[in-house]
Order: C-alpha cells, then structure tokens, then sequence
C-alpha cells in the first residue's frame, strides 16, 4: 500500500493547480487524474489575485506568452426591453492596475500545469479513475481502478460536479438548472481588441467577448438550448457573420474557424466545502453561470486557502479537522460570489418590471459613482480588497 500525505482526486484546472500547490508547501501528494478525457476549447480570464498566485507557484513567465490583457471591461444592455440599462466601463487604471488580469486558452494552461507537475518531485500521478473512497478518523484510503490502493492523511476532491470524494464525505448538494446552454468558441477579428472585454447582457444571458492574443478574441454566448441547437447547425461563416451583427461590428469582420462547444448550464452549492479529512474545490464545491470571470478564480481562491490550512506546518501531521476548518474560512466567499452569480443571471431572464428596473438602476449608479465603481471593481479583482480600500477611496473623492 504506497502512502502519501495528501490525495487530490481530479486532474483538472483546479485539482492540478492544488497538487502542485501543496507539494509547494511541502506535502507529499497523489494526484489522481483518470484518463485524458475531450480537448478543452474554452479560455478563463484569471484576475490580478490569481496571477500573482501563479507567479508563486513559478507558473507565470511559461503561461504569459499565451495570454492577453484585460485592460478595461465593458457592459452593454443589448435587450430590446423598454428599460435598458447605460453602458457601463471599468479600466483597470482606475484601480492603479495595468490590467484587471489575463485571459488565457485553458490547454495552454493545462500543458504547463502538466510540465510542472511532472518536474516535482512531491507528487506522484494517477492515471487511473478512484473507485473507492474511505475516509476514516485517522486516514484516507483509496482503492484505484488498476487494483492499486492509497493511504493518505487528507483528500482533496477537485473531481468535479459527479464529485466521489464528495459523496464519500456524505456530503449532500443543492442543484439547480437554468434554461440555457453556453456556447463556447474562439474567433478572429479585423479590428483589433484592445485589451478591451466586452459583455452584452441580452434576454437570453451574457455574451461575452474576452481578448486573447493577437486580433483573436474567446467569446462565450449563452442562449436557449433550442436556439443552441439552430446555431450549431450553421457553417462557420455564417455562425461568425451571427457573431457580428451581435457584438454590432465593433471588431470588424468575424472568422470563427473551428466549430463551437456547448455546455448546458447549470448551479450547485455543496452543503459543506470541507469535512474531516476531506476537501471539496472548484466543481465539487460550488458551480455557476460563465458571469464575471468568477468561475476558476474562486476555485484558485479554494486552493490558496486549503494550502495556508495544509501548508501551515508541513512537518506536522495533517489535523483531523482540517476540512472543517477550511469549511468555515470558505463559506462566506463562495456562498456571495455564488448568490450574486446566480442573481444576476436570473435578472437577465426576468420579464418582470421591477427586476429590469433594479438592474438598470444598479448598472446607471456603477455608470455614475466612479468611488462604487471602483469598490466594485476591487470587490471583483479579490475579495476585501475593495473595503479595505474604501477609506482611501473616500479620501481621494473628498480631496476632489
């Protein structure tokens, strides 16, 4: 039986960035992947917190070549409702940044997470599925699909929404639909981005255009599942002349070139995000809409807090309520982004009055009041960051 301090289950974005960030901190890891599963076409725009977690982890100067700036931030009522919203836009200057963060092609990301997880000597990889999980007072053990078994003092579930270590821990969920499917694609542009991003709020949700290097932008356009399934249809010259005409030629001619993916969209919120000797992050704890860039950056918020609890003492062995522990520090970011999210989301949906007004009065105060856009705006980047900048934020404005 091999035996290791910690098991993170999953091999995604969120599991092999926790793998390395533990071993980083000095814990022996196991890090247990199963089969490559499909290509991964969709992009993630990680904020200035996380950057300067992947310069820690020593990530940054590999993935950088590959990413581009988002400079400024637009949002645009592109409804035909009666009351619509102003455009709202956030330059990261404002917050003495020069960017808000990076957008970046997700297996661009993949492949140097797979290079560095190779190079370190902490962890060892499991290309096998965990058939079984224990979890003990005392230990963890888990059964692989090749026969072979793991003992470990703590396990990390990043294995998704289906999540094993999550049901293991009997851990319960609370699952929601939405009548929406995402579809996910990269295109170019003869106009050149600008390190701008741009959301159009429509009756059916976000469009969001993100910039990626070069007069190539990602885009993610969420419609009805009905509509999906029309658009997918389409040849790709005329999927990228719909693209135009809904971002309304503010990039010039679109060239989409390899077909779009579809995800249906859907909402979880475990009800505990740690338990014992187990941890839940990313899609086994929480999961939203593709609103706001928040998706992977709380996930990486999960794994910086789990390696300040796991990494505090390396020399010591792992306390038996380190779950509960990251639980209680978790909960309240992961509970607002994810309420917050699923609000929005939902207002965009809404056909009654009183919801359309609040949204638009909501977006002409952030349009107006340049100190709460700014909170905002540091509020987005990190949690806390924008109150613990608001005494200063109310000095500049009384100076003025």
């Amino acid at each position: 039986m091999m035996q290791f301090e910690i098991a993170v289950v999953g091999g995604g974005l969120a599991g092999s960035i926790a793998a390395l960030s533990l071993a980083r901190a000095g814990r022996s890891v196991a890090l247990i992947t199963g089969p490559a599963t499909r290509t991964d076409g969709r992009t993630t725009a990680l904020m200035d917190q996380s950057i300067r977690f992947l310069e820690r982890l020593g990530l940054w100067d590999k993935i950088a070549p590959a990413t581009a700036a988002l400079s400024a931030m637009q949002i645009i009522d592109g409804t035909n409702r009666l009351l619509r919203a102003p455009t709202v836009k956030f330059r990261s200057s404002e917050v003495d940044l020069e960017a808000f963060g990076y957008n970046m092609p997700n297996a661009a990301l993949i492949e140097v997470l797979d290079e560095a997880i190779a190079a370190e000597n902490r962890i060892a990889r499991f290309d096998q599925f965990a058939c079984d999980i224990t979890l003990g007072a005392e230990q963890v053990t888990i059964a692989l699909d090749d026969g072979q078994t793991l003992e470990t003092s703590f396990v990390v579930g990043a294995d998704g929404r289906k999540s094993k270590v999550r049901d293991s821990a009997d851990i319960k969920v609370r699952t929601w639909s939405y009548p929406q499917t995402a579809l996910v694609m990269n295109f170019a542009h003869s106009v050149p981005h600008g390190d701008v991003s741009t959301e159009f709020h429509t009756e059916s949700g976000p469009f969001t255009q993100v910039p990626l290097p070069g007069d190539r932008s990602s885009l993610v356009w969420v419609v009805k599942p009905a509509e999906a399934e029309r658009m997918l249809a389409l040849s790709l010259d005329d999927f990228g002349r719909l693209v135009e005409q809904r971002m309304q030629s503010m990039l010039g001619r679109v060239t989409v070139d390899v077909a779009p993916q579809a995800w249906p969209l859907s909402g979880m919120i475990a009800a505990y995000f740690g338990k014992g000797r187990a941890a839940l992050v990313g899609e086994a704890a929480h999961a939203f809409p593709p609103i706001g860039a928040q998706g992977l950056n709380l996930s990486l918020r999960d794994v910086m807090t789990l390696t300040e609890i796991l990494g505090e003492n390396p020399e010591l062995p792992i306390s038996a309520d380190a779950g509960d522990r990251f639980d209680r520090s978790r909960r309240p970011d992961i509970v607002s982004r994810s309420t917050s999210v699923d609000l929005l989301n939902r207002s965009l949906l809404s056909d009654f009055l009183p919801v359309q007004v609040l949204r638009a009065a909501g977006l002409q105060l952030l349009s107006a009041v340049a100190p709460l856009r700014n909170l905002v705006m540091r509020e987005g980047i990190e949690p806390g960051r924008g109150l613990k900048s608001l005494p200063e934020i109310l000095r500049e404005k009384i100076r003025r």
